[in-house]
């Protein structure tokens, strides 16, 4: 038998729900905030994620599915959504044509890491990348968004947000930064690397001894323009004034080199130890590095699995749906695919085909976790009725088939 590879899932039945419900809430609350779809290829040149995700990414260091193809092109299955994105604006020249463009994209992402909860090595993402719009506004928008696509699932979190600031407000940060870490002793291996690499990422480390060490280390807000500190404050006022409730955390780097400014992240403890379920930020300086005229962007990735987790643990009492019909005598299903047919204008109808005892059908009803169970058995046809049974509450009863569309 030939198995699916290490951390690497197949989707059916409820899981596949699941991943169909957090999509179509997620696209429709998209299409609200004036966004349209994009699909971007699973398979890009490595460089473009080695220039724009970062060295000192965990990622580019570690992650990536980095390969040589026949023609000795170095490819990469991509890993995060991004930087294929901001590829396709900039060659298809929108940076220069038409600088606004909102699009959202969903689909497989791909890193080499240790699969566990939540966290596979094929995994799936939403994302909302947005070109062209410099104001503060926006950044509050996504936030926003984010809060409407959690509000529809019902799923509690927790915003932290940040500053990153502009290149003069992390020039003089990262100055203070390194002399601080320069003074103390005892970093993992990870920090030692992303100290030379991109210092700002050492803050990002999960380590609680690196985490010791960086007590009392300068905050980027400490050390923020007055540009970049009014944006803060307004995207703050903002929250507010949304009723949005969040934590500054200055320790928020998220964990891409390309971030700038803005920078946010939703977690949530319902599925045990705090984890991040969505994250994003602004990006600015991304477009013109990957060789596009100089511009805005601003985006954000939905951890897919993280939320298909959340919600498989809410419905833990099964949430019944649809209806299931079925005979105990093969005479009947002639009649009951009449029925089936009419009623599938409106309801979700799983038809038996072949004729068993009612515990067995029964139990296939329940297997399937429908709602309704109708069986046909002899006195049921010479009464032209059906034997009803609710599923969720129990309720058993005979139901004329003149009067199933009005009882149901």
């Amino acid at each position: 038998m030939i198995s699916a590879l290490k951390g690497m899932k197949d989707l059916y039945d409820e899981e596949a729900r699941l991943y169909e419900r957090v999509i179509k809430t997620c696209e429709s609350v998209a299409k609200n905030y004036g966004f349209s779809f994009i699909n971007v290829p699973h398979l890009e040149q490595s460089s473009l994620f080695k220039r724009s995700v970062g060295q000192s990414s965990d990622i580019v260091g570690k992650e990536m599915y980095e390969f040589t193809d026949k023609a000795n092109n170095e490819v990469c299955l991509r890993p995060e959504g991004t930087a294929g994105v901001v590829r396709a604006y900039i060659e298809h020249k929108f940076d220069k044509s038409s600088p606004i463009k909102k699009w959202y994209y969903h689909g497989s992402m791909f890193r080499y890491e240790r699969p566990q909860k939540g966290r596979l090595r094929e995994f799936h993402q939403f994302g909302v990348e947005s070109f062209g719009v410099q104001s503060v506004y926006e950044d509050i928008s996504l936030i926003m968004m984010l809060v409407n696509i959690f509000d529809k699932l019902e799923i509690k979190t927790k915003l932290k947000i940040n500053s990153l600031g502009c290149p003069e407000c992390i020039k003089t940060f990262k100055e203070k930064l390194i002399s601080f870490l320069n003074s103390k002793q005892g970093f993992c291996e990870d920090c030692l690397r992303r100290k030379e690499l991109n210092p700002i990422r050492v803050l990002d480390c999960k380590q609680e001894h690196c985490q010791t060490l960086l007590k009392n280390c300068p905050t980027i807000r400490e050390n923020l323009c007055s540009s970049c500190k009014i944006d803060f404050e307004l995207l703050c006022e903002q929250l507010k004034a949304q009723g949005v409730e969040f934590i500054i955390d200055d320790r928020l780097v998220r964990g891409l080199d390309y971030y700038s400014k803005t920078a946010f992240e939703f977690e949530s403890d319902e599925i045990g130890a705090k984890s991040a379920v969505a994250g994003g930020g602004r990006y600015d300086l991304l477009i013109e590095s990957l060789g596009g005229k100089s511009g805005f962007g601003i985006g954000f990735a939905i951890g897919i699995e993280r939320l298909m987790e959340i919600l498989k643990q809410k419905e833990t009492c099964s949430k019944r749906e649809g209806i299931y019909l079925c005979a105990l005598d093969e005479i009947y299903i002639k009649d009951l695919l009449n029925i089936a047919n009419k009623l599938r204008k409106t309801h979700k109808v799983l038809l038996s085909y072949e004729a068993k005892k009612l515990a067995k059908h029964l139990n296939q009803a329940d297997t399937n976790k429908l709602e309704i169970f109708l069986c046909m058995g002899e006195n049921e046809a010479k009464n032209q009725s059906l034997f009803y049974k609710n599923l969720q509450t129990k309720e058993e009863k005979n139901i004329l088939i003149s009067n199933l569309k009005e009882e149901l």
